[in-house]
């Protein structure tokens, strides 16, 4: 890395609190490095309320951009110039390029998502998926899905304080994108749940169900919601195979862990930096085994 920081170096960064365990310094220089790019990546703890200076500091330091993980993605929108139809309907940004002091807000997450089933042979365009969660990972998820086609969504979520948010991005998508059919559900209905996986092409958990320490359970309780073929896909990355995965493998399901979508977005976002094609294939071998 040393040896090729200069002068002239252009600097981008992850903004965010915690990112100390980021893989995303290392996957950016590797692929900088590779590509003879003149940029370095560093990962900067920066809180909510720290947002509005970090950001003004990015554009004094004439930053290419960054990205924004939790707790700082919905802050961050606040101070965009322009967004992308993807981060104005979730209401948060995870990618931010800096074109001559004019900053872009971007949302890759539900990009990554499917872009990963892309790369294992799966399109989205014409489905039906169900998604469990109504958080950042889930409706990022489902407003890509949106706009990349999808023939219908089934959201399931806790019925909490916050499920009007989730009633609320429903309605976005639906003014959005009013081709394709959106249905909301409460999580606890089993039920219900097993009936629209079993009509679906492909089930997302994107909850925190199946992460450490709940990695022995399952958002999926009437494993009869299965069968071959079902696309499953789980956000969760640790453990890499999480009961859902175990379950649903068992069953003949095409099975899909939360690495790729992690890896997919950080594609996207690279390609908004620099427009260039990260070097996926090494990436993978380095960074994702």
């Amino acid at each position: 890395m040393e040896r090729r920081i200069s002068g002239h170096t252009g600097l981008l960064a992850l903004f965010g609190s915690p990112v100390g365990h980021s893989g995303s310094p290392a996957m950016y220089n590797y692929s900088f490095e590779k590509l003879e790019l003149d940029y370095a990546y560093v990962a900067i703890d920066i809180k909510v309320d720290e947002v509005k200076d970090a950001i003004a500091a990015m554009k004094t330091f004439k930053m290419r951009g960054c990205n924004v993980t939790m707790p700082c993605k919905i802050e961050a929108l606040k101070y965009m110039d322009e967004l992308s139809p993807a981060a104005r309907i979730v209401g948060a940004v995870n990618t931010i390029v800096n074109e001559d002091g004019k900053l872009t807000g971007y949302m890759t997450d539900g990009e990554g998502y499917v872009n990963d089933l892309r790369d294992h042979g799966v399109e989205i365009r014409g489905k039906k998926i169900t998604v469990a969660g109504g958080g950042g990972a889930a409706t990022a998820i489902q407003v890509q899905c949106a706009l990349d086609g999808a023939r219908e969504i089934s959201i399931f979520n806790i019925k909490d304080n916050f499920f009007a948010r989730t009633l609320e991005t429903a309605e976005k998508i639906r003014r959005e994108v009013p081709e394709c059919i959106v249905n909301v559900y409460d999580i606890a209905d089993v039920e219900k749940m097993t009936e629209e996986i079993r009509s679906s092409d492909i089930f997302a958990n994107a909850t925190i169900v199946g992460m450490k320490p709940m990695e022995n359970e399952s958002v999926v309780k009437d494993l009869s919601a299965f069968r071959p073929g079902l696309v499953v896909t789980d956000a969760v990355y640790n453990p890499v195979e999480t009961k859902l995965l175990r379950e649903a493998k068992e069953a003949g399901c095409i099975c899909m862990g939360g690495k790729g979508m992690l890896l997919w977005q950080g594609v996207s976002a690279f390609k908004l930096y620099t427009g260039m094609d990260m070097p996926v294939e090494e990436v993978k071998e380095m960074f994702f085994k």
